[in-house]
Parts: C-alpha cells; structure tokens; sequence
C-alpha cells in the first residue's frame, strides 16, 4: 500500500518532546519552495535551513535564489528564529554524479541522483552538529517524485543515525500555499528546476508552446 508521508509527518509531530525545542536541518532548494514548509513546521522546530544545491547552473542563478532565501527569513516572521547555512557551489561534483544519466528526462534517475546528493550532504552535516531531524523542502514540488525523496532520506537516517522528518509538503494545497507566499513577498519563482539540462528542457517547452500558440 502507498504510504502516506502527509500523515507519517503528523504523527511524528503530534508526538515530539514538549521539555524543549527539538532542532531540524531543512533542505532548502529556493525560497518559495521553502515558504510553506517553514509555515508549517516553524512551530515545532528550531530550523536551520541549509541551502545546498550545486545542480543549479549557472552561478549567478545559485546565488540569485540564495540571496532570495535570506531575504524571505529576514521579511517572514516565524514562531521560532530560523538560520540559513550558505553550501558549497559543487557543480562539477553534480556533474560527476549525475553522469551516466544526464541524457534522462525530468523525472528520471538523474533527479534521484540529484536528490540522493543533495540530503546525503544534509544528513551528514546534521550528524556533525547534532541536530535531531533532517529533512528537505523538496516534495512540495508536484514535479518531484514524493516516494523517492522519502526512500531516500529514510535510507540516510538509518545509515547516519539521524531521525528523518518525512513529509509530502504538497499535500494539503501545500504548493498552491506557496505560490501565495510567493505573492505576498514577491518572491522570485525560476522557470526551471535548476541544473543546466532542466534549464534546456524548460526552454524547449517554452519553444514548442510559442510554436502552437502561433499556428
């Protein structure tokens, strides 16, 4: 049966300690995408949030969408006070990673490499400085594969011996919600996923769209 990871996340939170503020590194891919999330669990954790995302291509565009990030903490008010810890531009370590599946589609194994990078980094750094939970902003998306990203991150908590916050953030009109957030802070919303082959797949659609749209 397909699990429910809406209501896996429910149940975890229900049940966290009430003695102290549990602590959560938050995987963040962009601002907008970590709108709701933060809505929703800046309540019940003190968060983290750590940018890590050396897909994205080109530089400028790593920068534009961090920078967008801070800016959103600044201006958002939370219950709880939220950090944002800036990761390394990998790039050529994407690259390196994703090889042998950059000729694949949206959707592909080149994404779930790319996800397996990007929380295997995120696990390993909330090890090191002893958070309690981990998780991404990632499964908000409606292009993302919700049941991947959730194998994957319980497969990282069970290898580095940190608790996984699972989570299906579009659930609940979790993405409709950050398009709102989007909105009221005028966030910037990229046309694309972020690395250089979802940047051409972008333009291609944008191409055939224009194409029919002049017939």
């Amino acid at each position: 049966m397909k699990e429910n990871y809406q209501r896996k996340m429910e149940g975890i939170l229900k049940n966290l300690p009430k003695e102290r503020i549990p602590t959560l590194l938050l995987h963040s891919c962009c601002a907008p995408c970590s709108s709701y999330v933060l809505d929703v669990l800046s309540s019940y954790f003190a968060i983290t949030i750590y940018y890590y995302n050396p897909n994205i291509y080109p530089k400028e565009e790593f920068t534009k969408r961090f920078l967008e990030e801070k800016r959103f903490i600044k201006e958002a008010n939370f219950p709880n006070s939220i950090t944002v810890i800036e990761g390394t531009y990998e790039n050529d370590f994407f690259e390196e990673t994703i090889d042998s599946y950059r000729h694949l589609g949206e959707g592909s194994k080149r994404c779930f490499a790319c996800y397996q990078l990007r929380l295997e980094k995120t696990a390993k750094l909330a090890l090191e400085n002893g958070f309690d939970y981990f998780t991404t902003t990632l499964s908000i998306s409606p292009y993302k594969n919700s049941d991947k990203i959730n194998e994957i991150g319980k497969e990282l908590s069970e290898k580095y011996g940190v608790s996984y916050l699972y989570a299906d953030f579009k659930k609940k009109d979790g993405y409709k919600k950050s398009i709102a957030f989007s909105s009221l802070y005028h966030l910037y919303r990229q046309d694309y996923c972020g690395c250089i082959y979802s940047k051409r797949e972008a333009l291609e659609r944008r191409k055939k769209n224009e194409k029919y749209t002049n017939i």
